[in-house]
């Protein structure tokens, strides 16, 4: 779960304490091209004041002009589709005739939205399960390879941690790389032990400036599948000491700036900290997608491209634009997976 849909279960528990009555839409499912992916949030308050959102604009205003005359989900939980046919995706502007399945739950005491919330911010992965026919709510624990379900009866939700990323160096590229990640919703640490490169990091939102040992501070963050590692400091002493440490954990990008050859050498360095092969292949380097790339924020944005095509399990071996998993673009960029020449 990002921080944008916890501040909306915040937002709901504020409304929820002032007394107003709150329904919270979740994308379930999604056809052709759809502007939110499914467990996208939205809250509804009564008087129409809204928070999140399930489409990007397309749906809203039918959804708060419904909830607030009471036609959805006035006692318990109800779903709804948008784009089952031409004239409703030329109505609400669905892109690419793309359509939106919302399940639309009016929320109370026995939502738990408070319990989730706490056990969320003490960084636990939390599976909520609804079931439509009551309304009831229960939680537990969730896995790693758990996602987002729905058959009509239920649906189970899964929610946080955050995702995170460590980056090795305080150097200009790290500043375009801390901003573009937070913009992403990564609780960002820059990892700086020079205290020449200090200035100005504490000022940065988002963003926590360590003055740890890299190796130290990898073992101390324990690392999981929602985080990211990249070492931007083209010195070997601090970069290594990441990523020997880095490439033993779940983590779900590990990547290091320089050269292909530079890089080549950095997997045989790594080898003499007992890294093992399979450990340092997983190593990205050179980093980033080829994107022509050659000033520091195109850079930056060379590097969140691919750690953003990772995470969403795109094949890079392929033309992005033949990518078919798609639901929120029409058409491709045409961008393809080569090492970035610095």
């Amino acid at each position: 779960m990002n921080s944008i849909d916890i501040d909306v279960i915040r937002t709901a528990l504020d409304w929820q304490s002032r007394g107003h009555r709150v329904v919270m839409g979740t994308v379930v499912r999604t056809w052709g091209s759809a502007p939110r992916p499914p467990g996208s949030l939205m809250i509804i308050r009564g008087d129409g004041q809204v928070a999140g959102s399930v489409s990007g604009g397309c749906i809203e205003d039918d959804l708060i002009r419904r909830v607030a005359a009471g036609e959805l989900a006035l006692r318990m939980p109800e779903i709804t589709t948008y784009g089952q046919t031409a004239e409703e995706v030329r109505r609400f502007g669905l892109p690419c005739g793309g359509s939106v399945q919302v399940v639309l739950e009016p929320l109370s005491s026995q939502s738990q939205l408070r319990e989730l919330l706490v056990l969320i911010e003490q960084h636990q992965r939390v599976e909520r399960r609804l079931d439509m026919a009551t309304g009831l709510v229960r939680m537990g624990a969730a896995t790693e390879g758990d996602k987002l379900q729905f058959d009509g009866q239920s649906l189970t939700t899964v929610h946080g941690p955050r995702l995170r990323l460590l980056v090795i160096g305080g150097g200009q590229l790290s500043r375009y790389l801390a901003s573009m990640a937070v913009m992403l919703d990564y609780q960002v640490t820059v990892c700086e032990p020079r205290v020449e490169y200090h200035e100005g990091w504490d000022a940065m939102a988002g963003v926590t400036l360590s003055t740890q040992m890299p190796d130290d501070l990898v073992l101390a963050m324990r690392l999981d599948h929602n985080s990211a590692v990249v070492a931007v400091t083209h010195d070997p002493k601090l970069d290594d000491l990441a990523l020997m440490e880095a490439l033993r954990t779940p983590a779900f990008y590990v990547g290091a700036l320089g050269s292909k050859h530079n890089n080549a050498q950095r997997r045989k360095r790594l080898l003499d900290f007992e890294v093992s092969e399979a450990e340092a292949a997983k190593l990205h380097g050179p980093v980033g997608l080829n994107l022509g790339a050659l000033t520091p924020p195109e850079i930056a944005m060379s590097i969140v491209a691919e750690m953003t095509a990772l995470r969403r399990g795109t094949d890079l071996s392929q033309a992005l634009s033949s990518w078919e998993g798609s639901k929120t673009v029409c058409g491709g960029s045409g961008l393809t997976r080569a090492p970035l020449k610095l």
